[in-house]
């Protein structure tokens, strides 16, 4: 069985709203590894999990050894 390892690089603009939203990276890890859904636009995909009663949204670009996270949110 191979082990699969996703970086995760973190734009300064996802840094901020992270700082401002109080998200850590785990819960970022965690949704962009598992995400309850996805949705394709364009060349972002949008990733949502839940978190107590708050959506977490992840909108990242796949590159083929990394993620990019362009921007995070609470809905």
């Amino acid at each position: 069985m191979a082990i699969i390892v996703v970086i995760i690089i973190l734009t300064d603009y996802a840094k901020k709203r992270m700082s401002q939203r109080a998200i850590n990276f785990k819960q970022i890890q965690e949704t962009v590894e598992m995400p309850e859904y996805t949705v394709q636009k364009g060349k972002t995909t949008e990733a949502m999990k839940r978190y107590n009663d708050k959506r977490l949204k992840i909108v990242y670009v796949a590159k083929d050894k990394y993620i990019k996270v362009i921007s995070v949110m609470l809905q």
